[in-house]
């Protein structure tokens, strides 16, 4: 006998069990990450049968494209961002603007990595967000097709490149960053950085482990680029 049809759910339409399905699929991969997750989990979670969900969806990769997408924009959503240009001081917005993106990631990135065994799930996400030109510097986070730089610090629904480059350019306005700076270059630090201290390890930690990047790190990053490396000009040393 197959499962009844979630309480919730009776008497509705089949395109709201269709994002029940999904929601469910998002939640798991949420609660226990990617890897191993299979269709019966999903139903079972769902409390429909097994074969509802290929009423709804072309096949497992499918729902799984689809709960991912859920998942990731669920993610994005509930992070912090950064703070309005002018407000707070610049070193300490740019520190927990790195702690956001590092902790913005280790929850997300093990939800890719526990789908590197099934590349048919990451190809369909891709192109639901939009193939290569939603994974470029400009690109919005909701993966829409338009990736224009905003005149005001506009961050909604915008990935982290995108967030950091309008701060920074709207703190040139306010006059708290040189107005020669190089943003671009900074931006590619900070999310280099955001990126390198979380993907390598969930990668090559175990499955469960917690992934905790270097405290401090986001305060000694974000004094380093204000700061720069060079040695500070004294008068008559010929420093250019």
């Amino acid at each position: 006998m197959s499962p009844r049809k979630p309480a919730a759910l009776r008497g509705d339409d089949s395109q709201n069990l269709r994002q029940h399905l999904i929601a469910t699929a998002a939640r798991l991969i949420g609660e226990r990450g990617s890897a191993g997750l299979a269709v019966r989990d999903i139903a079972r979670e769902a409390r429909v049968a097994d074969g509802a969900l290929y009423n709804y969806f072309d096949d497992k990769d499918d729902l799984l494209a689809q709960a991912l997408l859920t998942y990731v924009g669920e993610v994005m959503a509930s992070s912090a961002g950064i703070a309005r240009a002018g407000t707070g001081t610049v070193a300490g917005n740019l520190r927990e603007f790195i702690e956001n993106g590092m902790a913005t990631l280790v929850r997300v990135a093990p939800a890719f990595a526990g789908l590197m065994s099934q590349p048919g799930v990451l190809v369909r996400f891709h192109a639901m967000v939009g193939g290569d030109p939603a994974f470029s510097a400009d690109a919005p986070a909701d993966g829409s097709a338009s990736a224009s730089e905003p005149d005001d610090q506009d961050t909604d629904q915008r990935g982290f490149p995108a967030m950091l480059r309008a701060y920074l350019r709207a703190e040139q306005r306010e006059g708290r960053v040189d107005e020669r700076a190089d943003v671009e270059a900074a931006v590619a630090l900070v999310v280099g950085v955001i990126h390198g201290e979380v993907l390598p390890r969930v990668l090559f930690s175990l499955p469960g482990s917690q992934v905790t990047p270097p405290p401090g790190l986001a305060s000694r990053v974000a004094d380093t680029i204000l700061a720069g490396i060079a040695p500070r000009q004294k008068p008559g040393s010929g420093l250019t």
